[in-house]
Order: structure tokens, then C-alpha cells, then sequence
């Protein structure tokens, strides 16, 4: 299977905030490839570099050094989804993507009731995207990103603000779209939200990759050593439930 995404001895540096002159590394020495059709999981600590990692990936950033090489330019869901929803309803705020590429104004309705469709939010295309929930506007963002064309769509911290309702929403909708062929990479410190619906999983330390394989080979390593509880730790009775 061809490569959606290739990241060859890349590293990210800024200034020191604290010692003029003297640079830290965000990113260091960043080398991994990510399948087109995979779903990916990127985990860390605050601070481990993911955000960074992602803003590498989704081109919003350039890297200090190194090659990033992606298939197509993804599309990115933001943790505050309400922060990229510029339309007053979800069908005029899926219909901006393919205005500002040129598409035919005679395909656009189509192209927003096929996207609103796929997300399951056609019933709600012209509800205020204001008072959508918080797992609809993650929804519409997605629709937003399909309307384009997107075949990678990365997810920042999907779950935030959530509730088991809207965290359920999330994972249809993950599910959804790793069985239709996009390329999904998702950041988060919430494993044991998501990680049996990946099939490839890296863990990021003080902006190095300290593990790269599958969720299966991950859980059987002392994630605690790089700052992750681990997601198989049991809750039995009301004293197991303090961490």
C-alpha cells in the first residue's frame, strides 16, 4: 500500500524563552510513514509535540529541517471545531470549500447534501450552526473537509468538551470514514476513547517518537514510561476509581 504521508528526519526548532540564542526542539529527528486508507493514533504528554507534529503534516507549518512528503493536502478538524464554522447554517458553511475552489454552481447543492449526508447532519442543514452540539460541530467540520475532497482529514483532540453521547457521534463517525478509504490521523491523550478503531499507533516524547507500531504491540509496553496511564487498568469497584 502507497504512502499518504512521509515524514523523513524532520525536526521543528524555536527560539529559547528563557536563554537568548539558543533554540528548542519541538520535533527531532521525526521519521514515519502513515498508509493511505490507515487510521492512525498519535499520543503523548502535553508538551510531547503532537500539536506541533500535526501542524507539520497539515502544512500550516513549515519543519526546520527534513521532508515531508503528503499525497494530498489533508484536511484538519480542530479541537474547538466552532472556531472553523464561517457559515450561518451547516449547508451555507459546507458550501464555502467548493465556492473558494471553483467548483460548478450548478454542482454545489449536490456536492453539500452529499456531504451533510455522509455525516449524518442533512436534517439539520439549515439549523443554526451556533446551537448544533458539540459532536455536530465536529460533524459539520468533517462535512466541510469532504466537500472538498479530502482523502486525509486529521482530528485534534476529537473528544474534548464531550459527552458520552457526542463521544459515541465521534467514533460512528471515524468508523465511517476508515471504512470508506480516508486516511484518519487522530491526536489524542484519550486511548481508551478510540484506540481499538486504529491500526497503527505512535507515541511521541519530548518531540521524538519513542514507540511506532500497532495498538496491540503498544499496550503490552510500560506506556507509563512515556507519561500515558495505561488504557487496560481496570475499574472494579468504587476504590479503583482515583488516579
Amino acid at each position: 500500500m502507497s504512502d499518504a504521508i512521509k515524514l523523513e528526519h524532520v525536526y521543528k526548532v524555536f527560539p529559547s524563552p528563557l536563554k537568548t540564542g539558543q533554540f528548542t526542539a519541538a520535533l527531532n529527528d521525526i521519521n514515519l510513514r502513515i498508509e493511505q486508507g490507515s487510521f492512525t493514533i498519535i499520543g503523548g504528554a502535553n508538551g510531547s509535540g503532537k500539536s506541533v507534529l500535526m501542524s507539520v503534516i497539515a502544512g500550516l507549518m513549515e519543519p526546520s529541517d527534513g521532508t515531508v512528503t503528503v499525497a494530498s493536502k489533508p484536511g484538519l478538524v480542530f479541537q474547538d471545531a466552532a472556531i472553523q464554522i464561517l457559515g450561518d447554517t451547516p449547508r451555507e458553511d459546507v458550501a464555502i470549500g467548493p465556492r473558494n475552489l471553483r467548483r460548478n454552481k450548478n454542482e454545489i447543492p449536490e456536492i453539500v447534501t452529499n456531504a451533510l449526508s455522509s455525516v449524518s447532519l442533512l436534517q439539520k442543514a439549515d439549523y443554526p450552526a451556533e446551537f448544533l452540539s458539540g459532536g455536530e460541530k465536529r460533524r459539520l467540520a468533517v462535512a466541510s473537509i469532504l466537500a472538498m475532497d479530502k482523502d486525509i482529514i486529521l482530528f485534534d483532540e476529537p473528544y474534548a468538551n464531550l459527552d458520552y453521547p457526542g463521544i459515541k457521534d465521534v467514533n460512528n463517525l471515524l468508523l465511517k470514514l476508515t471504512n470508506e478509504g480516508k486516511t484518519i490521523i487522530l491526536l489524542t491523550h484519550e486511548l481508551e476513547k478510540c484506540l481499538s478503531l486504529a491500526n497503527h499507533f505512535i507515541i511521541l516524547q519530548s518531540g521524538k517518537i519513542v514507540f511506532d507500531g500497532s495498538p496491540k504491540e503498544a499496550l503490552e509496553k510500560p506506556l507509563e514510561q512515556w507519561s500515558i496511564r495505561n488504557p487496560l487498568v481496570a475499574y472494579n469497584s468504587i476504590e479503583d476509581m482515583i488516579w
